[in-house]
């Protein structure tokens, strides 16, 4: 039947007879398009950041942010409900890797001070890859939906609690209260990244930064 083969390999069936080729094209199509959607949907990330840093989010249009990414503005409603649904993404999308990226680095440290050292590390790296991510955190926070908010807002907090049990796993005599103080104290120093370290050398301001953190960490009294 003309078209059979076409069928077998829309429903995953590799006909007899077939190549390695013509079998690997059976599998895939699927595949290939979950690959291009995920990656349509980091580019949107990755432009929705640059654009609501640049402009803010109120500033930016649902076509200006489809156009960064080659799509027409109706497009990017099948990745995103909405403009909000973008910019709660975008936030969720950070906030998610960080506390994943932290709990890898504290599950490999060899003792809490190791633990310590990577937890810096890895956050400088971060912020200094990604100012515009923090730029929108701080200035569109608040035009995210309540429950939105409320998500990113507990990721958030438990990235904060796991560098508090490590800086009382450092110390344990810290009260939480103070260890608490201390991190917010250094992400606060870490993520001035897009003012403090715009332009400048980048393993130069990793150094100075990662100094100042731990610094600002150390339990010494």
């Amino acid at each position: 039947m003309v078209g059979s083969a076409h069928s077998d390999a829309a429903l995953g069936r590799v006909p007899a007879g077939c190549t390695p080729a013509d079998r690997a094209l059976a599998v895939d199509p699927p595949v290939s398009r979950r690959t291009a959607k995920a990656a349509r949907t980091d580019s949107l990330l990755n432009a929705a950041s640059r654009l609501f840093a640049e402009r803010g989010f109120h500033g930016v249009s649902i076509e200006q942010l489809a156009k960064a990414v080659g799509i027409s503005g109706p497009a990017l409603y099948r990745h995103f409900s909405s403009k909000g649904a973008l910019l709660a993404e975008v936030l969720r999308d950070i906030s998610q890797r960080l506390l994943d990226g932290g709990m890898a680095r504290v599950g490999d440290a060899d003792s809490p001070q190791d633990a310590l050292r990577s937890l810096v590390d890895f956050h400088t790296d971060f912020s200094l890859a990604e100012p515009e991510r923090i730029r929108v955190q701080d200035r569109d926070f608040s035009s995210l939906s309540a429950e939105a908010a409320h998500d990113v807002r507990h990721l958030q907090r438990e990235y904060i609690e796991l560098w508090v049990d490590v800086l009382q796993d450092c110390d344990p005599t810290l009260d939480t209260p103070t260890a608490r103080l201390k991190v917010q104290a250094c992400f606060g120093l870490l993520n001035s990244t897009p003012h403090s370290a715009r332009g400048g050398d980048p393993a130069s301001a990793k150094a100075v930064l990662a100094e100042m953190a731990l610094a600002a960490l150390s339990t010494n009294r």
